[in-house]
């Protein structure tokens, strides 16, 4: 498990693309019949995606955690973005549509993952953050992430937010994560852009076909830069950063945050006239 470990805003100014890239963007996650994972050393998030075949794969422990099992002092939140298929926990089987997500929290030793066809695998994608109160498992259907229609055509931005963890939703000790789907003919996600001092901010962009991609804006509001990213890459935002994006077909993106409090409307809004 490779840590990352992030630039502050005074290093960020002075570095290249590919520098850029190496710091804020992880990529190769995706691996049919494994399970890859990366720790970041902000907030102590782990971020990873279990890609089952044939093989049940199981949660590994790596020892950069120093604990007994991933979980004895985190907790994870699983969105399937493939395939049907299921993730057992301790014992206990949580099947799992196209967009369903799954809270496990704090405690739970065993953890496995499984698709219910090879040929159509689940893609489960994990993020993980300390945890210091056990809260329990919980299934979130797709259909019951309370979808919210946000933005307009005039705008291109129109999109579906989907809060699976959440303050009002599963409860967790501080992990935040939702999706959001934008809509045909729209492009831009969280626009105007926002920063919160209080919570770091990951992204996976993924429902993008082979040649799109989407220009993902970051860095502080007056010193803003891009990375381009494909299907199925994650990009961390620091608390500092915005974070906002523009692609060249409409896609989907799953957040997630962890930090000081888990309110979905904490934000601290930049006026897009602001933005350099």
């Amino acid at each position: 498990m490779k840590t990352y470990q992030m630039a502050d805003p005074v290093r960020y100014l002075r570095m290249t693309s590919s520098e850029l890239r190496e710091s804020f963007l992880i990529d190769s996650l995706a691996v049919p019949g494994e399970i890859r994972l990366a720790h970041v050393d902000l907030d102590r998030s782990v971020v990873g995606m279990a890609s089952p075949l044939e093989q049940t794969l199981s949660l590994p422990n790596d020892s950069l955690l120093k604990a007994q099992y991933f979980l004895e002092r985190r907790e994870l939140g699983a969105l399937n973005i493939g395939g049907s298929g299921t993730i057992r926990v301790n014992g206990e089987s949580y099947t799992m549509s196209n967009l369903d997500c799954l809270y496990v929290g704090r405690g739970n030793a065993k953890v496995e993952f499984e698709s219910s066809d090879p040929a159509d695998p689940a893609i489960f994608y994990l993020l993980s953050y300390p945890a210091h109160q056990v809260y329990p498992v919980t299934l979130i259907r797709k259909e019951d992430a309370n979808p919210t229609e946000l933005g307009s055509g005039e705008n291109s931005n129109r999109r579906t937010v989907c809060k699976y963890i959440y303050l009002q939703g599963a409860q967790s000790c501080q992990l935040v994560m939702g999706v959001t789907h934008l809509q045909p003919g729209s492009v831009w996600n969280t626009m105007p852009p926002h920063t919160h001092m209080r919570r770091s901010e990951i992204y996976l962009y993924f429902n993008l076909e082979e040649q799109d991609r989407v220009f993902h804006f970051m860095g502080p509001p007056e010193e803003t830069r891009h990375l381009v990213l494909a299907n199925r890459q994650v990009i961390v935002s620091p608390g500092w950063s915005i974070h906002a994006g523009a692609g060249s077909r409409a896609y989907s993106f799953c957040w997630g945050m962890g930090g000081e409090n888990q309110d979905y409307s904490d934000m601290d809004v930049v006026a897009i006239g602001n933005l350099r």
